[in-house]
């Protein structure tokens, strides 16, 4: 099993990925993915996601008690950042 801490990275920055690209089927189904992992492994609920300058904060309830992970925004849009700057790259196959 995958750490949270990761599970949470990876799923957020998909997550970045899949808002920005609502037709990416691709991006909503690893989201998707991510999200049942975070879920059904590691037991969360109330998953929720903030931004604020320089940070990307997620919210979530576990064992009946809450949590705050930061991730710093860089890191996390640079797939995102990646896509724009190289669309010939990232194709949506569907």
């Amino acid at each position: 099993m995958r750490s949270l801490q990761d599970t949470l990275y990876n799923w957020l920055t998909i997550k970045v990925v899949a808002e920005a690209r609502p037709d990416d089927k691709s991006a909503q189904d690893t989201m998707k993915l991510f999200e049942s992992i975070l879920i059904d492994d590691h037991h969360l609920k109330e998953i929720s996601v903030t931004k604020e300058d320089p940070m990307y904060y997620v919210s979530y309830k576990k064992d009946g008690e809450t949590h705050k992970n930061r991730f710093p925004i860089e890191l996390i849009d640079v797939m995102l950042e990646q896509i724009k700057n190289e669309p010939e790259k990232y194709h949506n196959y569907e």
